[in-house]
């Protein structure tokens, strides 16, 4: 389970390096020990503002230490030093900014990590899923191991970001050295056509609504695995196809913010909450059902190079 643990922004507002807000951050205990009791291993995907508020610090640094959490690091340039880039859309992806401006925002929130939590991140994702081409050599660079930048089945182009709908669901190298393992966060087609689910997906671009008419006539539903405005019986369809397909790896995803009212869409107030905590409640006790077990990010780079 990753967790984008960010700042609390406005969706629907223009990118901006201040006014952002931490309040969230006074829930992270309750979560962290909600996690243990339904016994998740959540990835806290950090970014740059969270390293600064020294509850989150603490929670997910005593967390990891213990071994019931892990660490990765989520980079949303427009809050990330240094600041070069013209704030907008486009560079809020960060696979758009030159090479070395995301490099150097890369470095630095990699070094901000290690100085305050005094451990180092193997994981990486960046903000709004905008890897870009040279992300893979950067982080390989950077000694990140694990990407988990793609989110399969979405198309961003629209925005300026990245197009993952024909991008493989099981994870793969992102480079030729083999030293990169992306870890797509899962998405699955559901529906009698959910084999042509690509090919209508394309369609999509011609035709606004052509994906909507499709989901509405019960044909094909493309669900992501997250608590965030997917419900529990849509997801537990996501996770036997996955399953049944043979996917060795579910990776689950939200957004920190959610964990208190009123910060993201999917938890406009305190019932909006709850839901996302029952929702892995209940999600969690179906993959104990299914056999699906937690698996370490070592685990996970250990059986990727056996697999070599």
């Amino acid at each position: 389970m990753t967790v984008d643990t960010e700042e609390e922004f406005d969706w629907n507002g223009p990118f901006q390096r201040t006014g952002h807000g931490l309040e969230h951050v006074s829930q992270l205990p309750r979560f962290q020990t909600f996690c243990e009791e339904i016994g998740a291993l959540p990835i806290y995907l950090v970014d740059w503002p969270i390293t600064e508020a020294a509850q989150a610090v603490e929670v997910i640094g005593e967390a990891v230490a213990r071994g019931a959490a892990q660490l990765g690091m989520q980079l949303h340039p427009w809050v990330n030093p240094p600041f070069e880039e013209e704030l907008g859309t486009r560079n809020s992806f960060p696979g758009n900014l030159p090479p070395e401006l995301e490099a150097a925002k890369l470095h630095a929130l990699r070094e901000r990590i290690e100085s305050v939590f005094g451990a180092s991140p193997i994981i990486y994702r960046a903000g709004r899923y905008g890897a870009g081409p040279a992300t893979a050599a950067m982080l390989a660079q950077a000694g990140i191991a694990i990407d988990t930048s793609v989110r399969s089945l979405f198309d961003y182009s629209a925005q300026g970001g990245p197009d993952f709908s024909n991008s493989p669901l099981q994870p793969y190298w992102m480079d030729d050295t083999q030293k990169v393992l992306e870890l797509p966060v899962t998405s699955a087609f559901w529906g009698p056509l959910r084999r042509q689910g690509h090919l209508i997906h394309r369609l999509q671009r011609h035709v606004p609504t052509f994906f909507a008419a499709f989901s509405r006539l019960g044909l094909l539903e493309r669900i992501a695995l997250t608590p965030e405005g997917v419900s529990v019986d849509e997801a537990i369809r996501g996770i036997d196809i996955a399953l049944d397909d043979g996917l060795p790896l579910l990776v689950l995803s939200f957004h920190s913010p959610s964990l208190a009212p009123g910060f993201t869409p999917y938890a406009p107030d305190e019932a909006g909450v709850e839901a996302i905590y029952a929702w892995l409640r209940a999600i969690y006790a179906y993959l104990r059902q299914r056999g699906v077990s937690n698996a370490t990010l070592a685990e996970i780079v250990d059986a990727a190079r056996s697999n070599l």
